[in-house]
């Protein structure tokens, strides 16, 4: 291993202009006028495995190509992770505040020694090569990698990735693996490695109640007709409790209670919410109110009203009842609930509160369940033991209050599950202007992916 290391070491530079070759590729997939900019950040990232020994090519979809890389010399009983990553950016708009051009890379001072800018110096062409050279060091020293590999970088992902299941359905064989290995996500901060153990889900829908056939003159109607604003008000204002609960009957099925262990483990982290909710003009915790405030972000779900509208909304007033009013909701969730019966729950909540008169519609948007690792997972205990040794300090096993499309991507087509561990820091500036990825990060997360590596040979 501490060769391994030092050729890591050693290599950093050769490393950077690696990766800074890459970062000059404007790979923005949201943009077909840089379709042809993808496909050659595509091709890089090919001939740049095959050159380490991979057998590497390009995978054709409706949309952009992915990148599928394979390196098996471990044997078959070696383990067997398939890698994730995306060769595409987003957009670099507003250019006027870049400090430099986004897509010609600079190493620029900061206060944590050198950081690299660019679009996509850290989501996500810079880990995605900061796991190449880990994997470059370990061809360098021992000639074979002790797993198995196969890489698979998709070109769509700040795009939607709308061919990705397109993708994942046509190379099902080849990307069968033990479980899929992202480095797309953040440190704790930067001093201390995160692997993210659960996401939530999502459950999206759109409610419209209805009043009478047209608006009405609130003079010549008002107290004796309907009005669907006040109506679904009404109703949307039973959604929660004076503690923060939510009210829909048979909502929390199949959730899972935090155990004890993660929250020690999270109360350990040194969570100031106080100062999180200050940065966007808060100060108090609204969900909730038995939870603890990480819990409240991680692995509690939510009902939230997203839009409210209807009647008139111009300028000055306007004497109307209108014919109906319209709200935007999404229930972020967490594993063990059904998006399916989250839903379905909501429309009979809303159905049963009905007033007389009032009838209702409903549009369902996207939905998808939410994830949670086993902390029993070997590939989890094996990352929380390499990081630790690279970094001297455990690992933090966080939550995202978010959704990763691809995560349920791979349970849903391949069946896998999904250890989440990245190096970049929550003032990177993903998706602004002056994206950057420290250094230290990029040196530190290549050094802890090649232990990763080893260690992931050893669990069975």
């Amino acid at each position: 291993m501490q060769k391994i290391l030092d050729t890591v070491d050693a290599q950093l530079e050769t490393s950077l202009e690696r990766l800074f070759a890459f970062l000059r590729i404007p790979s923005i997939s949201a943009q077909p006028s840089h379709a042809g900019d993808c496909r050659k950040a595509a091709e890089w990232a090919r001939d740049a495995l095959a050159g380490m020994g991979f057998s590497a090519r390009l995978s054709e979809t409706s949309g952009l190509p992915g990148v599928i890389a394979t390196h098996h010399e471990a044997g078959p009983n070696a383990p067997h992770v398939l890698f994730y990553g995306h060769y595409d950016v987003q957009p670099a708009d507003p250019l006027e505040l870049w400090n430099s051009d986004p897509f010609d890379p600079q190493l620029v001072d900061g206060p944590r020694g050198k950081r690299i800018v660019a679009r996509g110096a850290v989501d996500d062409k810079g880990q995605v090569v900061s796991f190449m050279e880990a994997v470059r060091a370990h061809l360098a020293v021992n000639g074979k990698l002790p797993v198995r590999l196969t890489v698979l970088l998709e070109g769509e992902e700040e795009n939607g990735s709308p061919s990705l299941a397109e993708l994942l359905s046509n190379e099902r064989e080849t990307l069968a693996a033990d479980f899929v290995y992202v480095a797309d996500t953040n440190m704790w901060d930067f001093a201390t490695p995160a692997i993210t153990t659960s996401l939530r889900g999502l459950a999206a829908i759109e409610v419209r109640l209805h009043g009478p056939k047209r608006d009405l003159h609130s003079g010549l109607f008002g107290g004796i007709a309907l009005n669907p604003i006040q109506a679904l008000v009404s109703i949307l204002g039973e959604l929660k409790d004076d503690t923060g609960r939510i009210q829909i009957p048979g909502f929390y099925d199949g959730i899972t209670p935090v155990s004890p262990a993660q929250a020690e483990n999270w109360a350990g982290l040194g969570f100031d919410a106080r100062a999180f909710l200050g940065d966007v003009g808060l100060s108090t915790p609204a969900g909730e109110a038995d939870q603890l405030p990480l819990a409240q972000l991680w692995a509690r779900p939510t009902a939230e009203l997203n839009g409210i509208y209807g009647g008139y909304q111009g300028e000055g007033s306007k004497t109307v009842i209108p014919a109906h009013a319209t709200a935007k909701l999404t229930f972020r969730l967490v594993a063990g609930q059904d998006p399916e019966k989250v839903l379905k729950h909501f429309e009979r909540f809303v159905t049963e509160r009905l007033p007389k008169d009032a009838r209702v519609e409903f549009k369902r948007g996207g939905a998808a369940p939410g994830f949670s690792l086993s902390p029993d997972a070997p590939f989890l205990r094996a990352a929380t033991a390499a990081l630790a040794a690279e970094f001297n300090k455990p690992a933090a096993l966080i939550g995202s209050g978010a959704s990763i499309p691809v995560v349920e991507a791979f349970k849903t087509h391949l069946g896998l599950d999904t250890l989440l561990v990245g190096f970049g820091l929550d003032d990177d500036c993903i998706h602004s202007p002056n994206e950057k990825f420290e250094m230290a990060c990029f040196h530190r997360g290549t050094r802890a992916h090649a232990r990763m590596l080893t260690a992931f040979a050893a669990q069975p």
